[in-house]
């Protein structure tokens, strides 16, 4: 009984830490659906209408979130003795592999690209304000790879429950 409630936990966490995760990136796509590149006086100025909304829209929320869905994901696989079997793509656990590394991918875009140009972007770390110009585009163009990304993560995700059968 223990192990069901556990993994009814962890199911549930993955998903609305993938809800919050990803959602994130859809209501980015929503709310600018084009890049529009900063102006240099919206970032000489702390006090510019852009750079404040940016400020304000900018929190650890969404990072986080995808530390807790990527490891509930793993920790769930592990629960099941199934990790392994994904890791190595082997039969029907083929569709869930394909999920996890996509999921894996998105989550070092996340972290090892979008995050450290963002903070440059932001003021939190010291850069010029060319450099602050360029990582603007990066993180917009990192952003885009995992909205990208999460539609063959859902359906690999889903696949793995209902059409596993096709990857065997």
């Amino acid at each position: 009984m223990t192990l069901q409630i556990a993994d009814f936990l962890l199911r549930w966490v993955h998903f609305f830490a993938g809800v919050i995760w990803v959602g994130h990136n859809y209501a980015s796509l929503i709310q600018r659906p084009t890049y529009q590149a900063l102006q240099r006086e919206e970032l000489v100025s702390a006090e510019s209408g852009r750079f404040q909304a940016m400020l304000g829209r900018e929190h650890g929320t969404f990072r986080w979130a995808s530390v807790v869905a990527w490891c509930s994901g793993i920790l769930m696989l592990a629960q099941r003795g199934w990790l392994v079997d994904a890791l190595t793509m082997k039969g029907h656990m083929a569709a869930i592999g394909m999920g996890t590394y996509i999921g894996t991918l998105m989550l070092l875009n996340l972290w090892f690209v979008l995050w450290p140009h963002q903070k440059k972007v932001l003021g939190f770390v010291p850069a010029t304000v060319d450099e602050r110009l360029r990582c603007s585009r990066i993180t917009h163009l990192s952003s885009r790879t995992n909205t990208m990304l999460s539609i063959p993560l859902l359906f690999f995700m889903a696949a793995a429950q209902h059409g596993g059968f096709l990857f065997i």
